[in-house]
């Protein structure tokens, strides 16, 4: 395992599913983790998870967990969000876009058409499936320039490639967002050449979050999806290779990655 203490990072959208468990697997490393998310212990999701209950997983894991409420639609606060880091590490080695507005279970594995959801439905997904990482990475590229490195994760998907098919259960705007977040990394990613600081996408595989248990007697098999802690697992040990410069503006498979790194 690599050997994060020290290091600080910060997980959006983390009060469950890939958000927790990526968290958690830098925990593992001894990593200090920042998590946000909008479901708190006095307001709660649809789902189960609060951010106050994946920062003590972090430091039940081995690290740090600090969980900071932050609507990731709103600029001040994530402006707010990385003037907080600044002022209490003074750094920050690894941010990890995650953040998803996920419509209600129902409306995301029902397959409905797009003309069968609320238009408001694209506005929620692109601004918080794209245009907060865009934000975010806005506040963090400075504070790692500062500091001459620095790693920017962009949790895309496997969708964002292959975009839509005849029965697929991708909603468009989500597959439309994770597409554009495949441009935002790369460009973003020939911005900083040769900086230090380095922006990836990572396509997760299959995994058993919340929102899929809730839904698993009409998805179906799966039992054999991962759980989100093998994609933090293999994020911590990306972390903590020697070789980040060369995945530079890639859009990484985390099973294949996974192989390489020797994560089982």
């Amino acid at each position: 395992m690599a050997t994060l203490t020290g290091r600080v990072a910060l997980v959006t959208g983390a009060s469950r599913g890939l958000g927790r468990g990526i968290a958690v697997g830098l925990a593992e490393c001894g990593a200090t983790v920042y998590v946000t998310g909008r479901s708190t212990g006095k307001r709660p999701g649809e789902l189960p998870g609060t951010i106050e209950q994946t920062a003590a997983e972090v430091t039940v894991a081995g690290g740090i967990g600090v969980a900071v409420e932050c609507d990731h639609r709103d600029d001040e606060q994530v402006a707010k969000l990385f003037a907080r880091v600044r002022r209490e590490t003074g750094r920050l080695d690894v941010l990890v876009n995650n953040a998803q507005a996920s419509p209600d279970q129902a409306v995301l594995w029902g397959s409905p058409r797009s003309w069968e959801v609320p238009i408001s439905l694209w506005d929620d997904l692109i601004d918080v499936g794209l245009r907060s990482h865009f934000v975010a990475a806005h506040f963090a590229v400075p504070l790692m320039l500062e500091q001459g490195r620095g790693l920017i994760v962009n949790v895309a998907s496997h969708g964002s490639a292959i975009g839509k098919r005849p029965g697929s259960r991708t909603l468009i705007s989500y597959s439309v967002a994770k597409a554009g977040l495949h441009r935002l990394t790369g460009d973003l990613a020939a911005e900083l050449d040769g900086s230090g600081v380095v922006v990836l996408a990572v396509w997760p595989p299959a995994s058993r979050t919340e929102g899929v248990l809730a839904r698993a007697r009409e998805l179906g098999g799966v039992d054999d999806w991962q759980e989100p802690i093998f994609t933090g697992r293999v994020l911590a040990a990306l972390v903590g290779s020697d070789d980040l410069a060369a995945h530079a503006g890639a859009a990484l498979v985390v099973t294949e990655l996974a192989a390489e790194l020797g994560v089982g």
